[in-house]
């Protein structure tokens, strides 16, 4: 592309040029007629100067008008200027004008054709935003106001871009890191932004999203009814939606608004969306605790009411009936503090904050203290008890929280056993973990129900458990503790054959 400068020192060239071509033409067509006149001027002027000498002479007159007219006739016949070597001499004038000319113009387009050469890329490069370009200030040029003002303009150009690419790095890091998963849709039905969050959760590429019609990437159909429904009626709304995906139910809280431009100019919308899954089965467990705790609770106490009132209306005179009721009522009530002290010891391990005490202890010493806890459970179904140790195991935990630990497990091992069944104990250790494994033989647990085993009054056999006194809150109590340790609780099992419970406890260092 030709610059500015050269572009007017070619029309500066092209006009000049033709001017001095004129010049030459209409100079070459008078020179001649001014150079004859002035010559002939002469010409008669010595020809008078001849005759007036020659009337000093004694020649007659006859001869003197022939020596006139001889002189006369030879000096005017004669060309005294050629023709050729006056073209040749206005040429090369002209030429030397037209260089000195060119030179002259190319210098003063040269010191105020550049700046507003080089102004107008800077301008051009502002326009294309490359807001580090700056102008030169040159005050002999006389542009410098000019260029003063462009270089402020860059300036305050550059520092909005920085702004404006920090705002925007903000809000983009903003969206991308957020919590909830979040959607824009322009008013045409096209996605324009979905962040990291709403990918994850609904599992989809963002190459199938950006830019696509919000209908065609796959959304469950309830979020597509509910952003139909904020495109019909244009304003904020707030629903429940449950998504079933993978044999799962996931609930979502979406809320959707209109983004109103300038000018109120409808522009689409935004969805926003979070997560309350674990809200949802967190209401459903403490729905469950609930109703689990009062048919927990009506059990024993419906017992010990009804029990208690037959006596009170004269059965206690019968002193058979008497000690079999008191009996009763005296099972049942040890039940039901059994159940109290259940509640309470975990609703203390569940508690934000709960802290145990950690000690070195032996897990030899937390068996032999869960072995006679458990003595008479194992004598009352003719069971056998048999323990693996390495007594050089020691463990940093609470003693008195092992202890509940290793007794809730063993009296689960026993409880869910046949009668004359063995119940065998390992203690060992790795790098890391203290260990101690104990092994039943009883019904075991099916894949479906491990996962369950450690929520609050589930039980897997709940007949039995309640005959056996059982509360179901032992294996969540157990599971807290450990995890209160530090320390992890694994379940092998299988239907008829029996279960394996397995915890880690974090080793102590010497």
């Amino acid at each position: 592309m030709k610059t500015y400068q050269s572009r007017i020192l070619r029309t500066y060239s092209i006009l000049i040029g033709v001017i001095l071509a004129g010049l030459g033409i209409v100079l070459g067509q008078l020179f001649p007629i001014f150079v004859d006149h002035s010559a002939n001027k002469i010409v008669d002027s010595k020809i008078e100067s001849v005759s007036t000498f020659l009337e000093t002479t004694e020649l007659s007159k006859d001869e003197q008008v022939k020596i006139n007219q001889l002189i006369s006739s030879e000096l005017k016949g004669e060309n005294l200027v050629e023709e050729q070597s006056l073209w040749l001499f206005l040429f090369f004038t002209l030429l030397a004008a037209f260089l000195i000319a060119l030179f002259l113009g190319a210098s003063i387009f040269r010191k105020y054709a550049q700046p507003i050469e080089h102004l107008t890329e800077t301008a051009m490069e502002l326009a294309r935003g490359n807001y580090r370009i700056r102008a030169f200030e040159d005050d002999f040029s006389g542009m410098s106001k000019l260029s003063n003002s462009l270089n402020i303009l860059a300036r305050n150009l550059h520092d909005i871009s920085v702004m404006r690419e920090t705002e925007k790095e903000r809000l983009k890091t903003l969206i991308e890191n957020m919590g909830s998963a979040l959607i824009m849709i322009d008013r045409n039905g096209l996605i324009t932004i979905v962040n990291r969050s709403f990918l994850q959760q609904l599992q989809i590429s963002l190459d199938n999203v950006d830019g696509k019609l919000f209908r065609k990437i796959g959304l469950p159909e309830k979020i597509e009814e509910f952003i139909d429904k904020l495109f019909l009626t244009e304003s904020s709304s707030r629903e429940q939606i449950q998504i079933k995906r993978d044999l799962h139910t996931y609930y979502m809280d979406a809320y959707g608004a209109p983004v109103i431009g300038e000018h109120g100019r409808w522009l689409g919308i935004v969805v926003v969306m979070h997560d309350i899954t674990e809200l949802i089965k967190l209401e459903q467990i403490r729905k469950d605790f609930v109703a689990n705790v009062s048919h927990e609770l009506k059990t024993p106490v419906t017992s010990i009411k009804g029990f208690s009132e037959t006596l009170l209306f004269g059965a206690y005179k019968n002193e058979e009936t008497l000690l079999s009721f008191l009996e009763i009522i005296h099972k049942e009530s040890n039940r039901l503090q059994m159940l109290i002290n259940d509640l309470l010891d975990l609703s203390k391990v569940e508690q934000v904050g709960y802290e145990i005490s950690l000690k070195k202890v032996r897990l030899t010493d937390i068996l032999e203290r869960g072995l006679e806890m458990t003595a008479h459970l194992v004598e009352e179904k003719d069971m056998k008890l048999e323990t693996t140790v390495d007594n050089s195991v020691h463990v940093l935990g609470d003693m008195n929280r092992l202890i509940q630990i290793m007794m809730n497990l063993l009296a689960n091992g026993i409880t869910y056993s046949p009668e004359n069944t063995t119940v065998r104990v390992n203690i060992f250790k790795n790098e890391q973990y203290g260990i101690f494994q104990i092994q039943d033989e009883g019904i075991g647990i099916s894949k479906s129900e491990i996962n369950r085993i450690f929520e609050r009054f589930y039980r897997v056999d709940r007949a039995r458990s309640r005959n056996s006194g059982g509360t179901g809150l032992g294996l969540a109590i157990v599971k807290h503790l450990v995890e209160a340790h530090h320390g992890l609780i694994k379940v092998e099992s299988e239907v008829g054959k029996g279960t394996t419970f397995t915890v880690y406890i974090p080793i102590a260092k010497s």
